[in-house]
């Protein structure tokens, strides 16, 4: 993957070149803004220390410093390691109003944040594991 040192434009792929990369499942999660069910993500009980990366580019997004058991179902965190990595969209999809929370870099759906969080932000990045991958620290 791609490495983000801050000199790299943002990633255009087709449809298909990003179907290529990411598989079925991540493709309908990261590029359909689909959903995995709660409770079956590979990092909602992880509790490695490093970086949290976005899978489709490889993005640093959260430091697993903020990561909580908000026992949504979901891995959460209560704020991006940088808030120019990430971008936040009002969605209005399946009745609800929410704020989809998608990668900076390459556009990727990662999840939703809501104002139900710890402190001291008082916010909860709720966050799909197909969206990530994970940096170990060192």
């Amino acid at each position: 993957m791609e490495k983000n040192d801050g000199s790299s434009d943002k990633i255009r792929l087709s449809d298909d070149e990003w179907r290529k990369r990411l598989g079925a499942e991540r493709f309908s999660i990261l590029r359909e803004k689909g959903t995995e069910r709660p409770g079956t993500g590979k990092y909602y009980h992880f509790k490695g220390q490093g970086v949290f990366i976005c899978g489709a580019c490889g993005q640093e997004l959260f430091a697993s410093e903020t990561k909580y058991d908000s026992g949504s179902g979901w891995p959460s965190f209560w704020e991006p390691l940088s808030p120019d990595s990430i971008e936040e969209h009002d969605d209005g999809s399946h009745f609800m109003r929410r704020i989809e929370v998608v990668c900076s870099r390459c556009g990727s759906h990662l999840g939703h944040v809501f104002e139900d969080g710890p402190k001291p932000t008082g916010l909860r990045y709720c966050i799909n594991s197909a969206s990530l991958d994970f940096k170990p620290k060192g």
